[in-house]
């Protein structure tokens, strides 16, 4: 992985100028200092969000700072009928649409480990909710991105039009807790590498930014209070990567994960360590244990690396575990980490 500075997020701004930016889930949060972020840059703003009176205040303000018209309409990603909308407000209003932000997004909703039982005494089907806007609203948002981003394009074809996908660490790690919530962010990482190639035939972008906790609403207040002391990813610096994302240039940086794992920068992972690089690693040094290796010293020094490449995303698991399902009490969560270090 490498490091982006802070001061190269905002490098390309002058790409985002005049841009139409459609949002999702734009009332608060991560959706809300995107838009601020691409306001500050003289973007024109689209906010689709269920939440209407906080996008309105998030377009009140985005039209502040860059003196351009920013629009608002009500939208559930899960509808398609309201998304279709969506974009077509954003034709009708501005012409074209430059770059959307899939980021709607919600925590774990409902207890799938708990198998509730109807008054039949037979299984209830389970809440899938989470799984059903982190993923298949997402999905729909930007199927519709590669029609409408095409829509009044220049003549040319090269011009900017980029679409940014919302994930987390649990992209990448499992959460005891939150199987569904930890599905929804898999599968969004999923629909990035897949539709990257694709999206290059016609010079478009897509990318996936993953951050790590960030003090937002979809935190339940517990999960906070758990977490004092653990560093948070700054909304702020979330949102300029998203924007970074967005605006970069270089093709090569397309279809790329874009992880915040503290309060630290922000890193990047090339398409081609998702296989071979993080992934391939963690497996061929535990295929070398399992095959075998003789000695102490070797034993010691293979399983020490293992756990050293490991033992910050395990943490990650079980901490967002907390924070997605925010009812999991702490003796419970002890008990878990005790089981993951012993076994």
């Amino acid at each position: 992985m490498s490091r982006i500075p802070d001061e190269d997020l905002l490098k390309h701004s002058d790409r985002a100028e005049d841009k139409v930016v459609l949002i999702t889930g734009a009332a608060n949060g991560i959706g809300k200092e995107t838009a601020i972020r691409f306001a500050q840059a003289g973007s024109k703003i689209i906010i689709g969000d269920l939440d209407i009176s906080g996008a309105e205040k998030t377009a009140k303000e985005v039209q502040v700072i860059s003196g351009k018209k920013a629009f608002v309409r009500k939208c559930d990603v899960t509808n398609w009928e309201d998304l279709v909308a969506l974009f077509d407000f954003a034709i009708e209003k501005f012409g074209c649409v430059d770059i959307v932000v899939a980021n709607a997004g919600i925590s774990e909703v409902g207890r799938f480990l708990n198998v509730g039982l109807d008054t039949h005494g037979k299984p209830s089907k389970p809440n899938l909710k989470t799984l059903e806007v982190n993923l298949v609203g997402a999905m729909y948002t930007v199927h519709l991105a590669q029609h409408y981003l095409l829509v009044n394009r220049e003549p040319e074809g090269t011009s900017l039009k980029s679409v940014v996908m919302l994930g987390s660490m649990a992209s990448w790690v499992a959460i005891p807790t939150a199987p569904v919530y930890a599905a929804s962010k898999h599968g969004v990482l999923g629909v990035v590498r897949s539709l990257d190639p694709v999206f290059a035939l016609k010079n478009m972008r897509i990318n996936v930014v993953c951050p790590f906790f960030a003090d937002t609403g979809i935190v339940p207040i517990p999960a906070k209070l758990f977490l004092a002391g653990v560093p948070l990813v700054p909304v702020p610096r979330i949102a300029s990567v998203i924007f970074y994302t967005a605006t970069n240039p270089d093709p090569e940086t397309s279809g790329r994960a874009f992880c915040l794992l503290d309060d630290g920068p922000a890193f990047q992972v090339p398409k081609e360590e998702f296989k071979l690089g993080v992934y391939g690693m963690i497996d061929a040094r535990a295929n070398a244990l399992l095959r075998g290796a003789t000695g102490a010293a070797h034993y010691g020094r293979v399983v020490g690396d293992v756990i050293h490449i490991l033992r910050k995303p395990l943490t990650w698991a079980i901490f967002a575990g907390v924070a997605a399902a925010g009812y999991m009490q702490r003796e419970v969560l002890l008990e878990q980490v005790q089981t993951i270090w012993q076994s």
